[in-house]
């Protein structure tokens, strides 16, 4: 319906209200963001509603960032009690950021393409490896970011590219990103595959029932209550 909540909602959920280990949340969540977020690339791919300049610029710099992290996490001993600690802050700082990043999604894309001067090719290629570089830590610790928060930033970045375009750079950037990360969480041992099968199936007709239900209610409305929601779990995961 409103095309932000996979990773925003579904880690702290799969946290506060089904008690699952942090890290475990962020892995099989990784791994269900990659698998759906293929189906949505496919269909961008097909309408060409893809940016892939601007994947490829935000994959140099998530990918290696995503691989560094990674790294650090187990050399920190992840899983562990003192990750999941740092891991549920870090998923309530990255939602206190996403909460406006969904508010005011409109006022950031009008104010970016009412912007008086804009920047050099040059300063814009080296702001979106920067960007990836910022997505991949990011998503690795807390699986969110890579929807709201980048589409944001890609708004900014980008004002005079079509939307459309720019949403499916979003979705097709997030595949190879989450598809590394969860498979680094993988390796970890913190992907928990009978909750990955059950989110699964139970997406399927999530979708449609989401799907059917996108004219209920005004998309003004819904970004209001999602960023209400995003804000109230972040303050509470970093408050815990």
């Amino acid at each position: 319906m409103t095309g932000v909540g996979g990773g925003s909602l579904m880690t702290p959920i799969l946290i506060l209200f089904f008690r699952i280990h942090p890290q475990a949340a962020v892995g099989t969540d990784l791994l269900f963001a990659t698998m759906t977020k293929s189906v949505g690339t496919l269909v961008h791919g097909s309408q060409r509603t893809v940016d892939w300049s601007i994947v490829r610029l935000l994959a140099t710099g998530s990918i290696p960032a995503t691989l560094i992290t990674l790294a650090i996490l187990h050399g920190v001993g992840a899983p562990s009690d003192g990750v999941a600690h740092f891991m549920t802050h870090a998923i309530g700082v990255a939602l206190l950021i996403t909460a406006p990043s969904v508010l005011f999604r409109r006022e950031i894309q009008r104010w970016a393409q009412n912007r008086g001067r804009q920047l050099e090719d040059r300063h814009v290629t080296l702001l979106t490896v920067l960007l990836g570089v910022a997505l991949g830590a990011l998503v690795t610790i807390s699986s969110v970011g890579a929807g709201a928060i980048g589409l944001a930033a890609m708004i900014m970045l980008y004002p005079k590219r079509d939307f459309a375009r720019l949403v499916g750079a979003d979705i097709a950037h997030a595949v190879p990103l989450t598809l590394v990360a969860g498979l680094g969480h993988w390796w970890f041992g913190a992907v928990n595959l009978s909750l990955l099968a059950s989110l699964l199936a139970g997406s399927i007709p999530g979708v449609m029932l989401g799907s059917l239900s996108i004219d209920v209610m005004p998309a003004r409305f819904q970004q209001a209550v999602l960023g209400v929601v995003l804000f109230a779990i972040g303050f509470k995961l970093v408050t815990a």
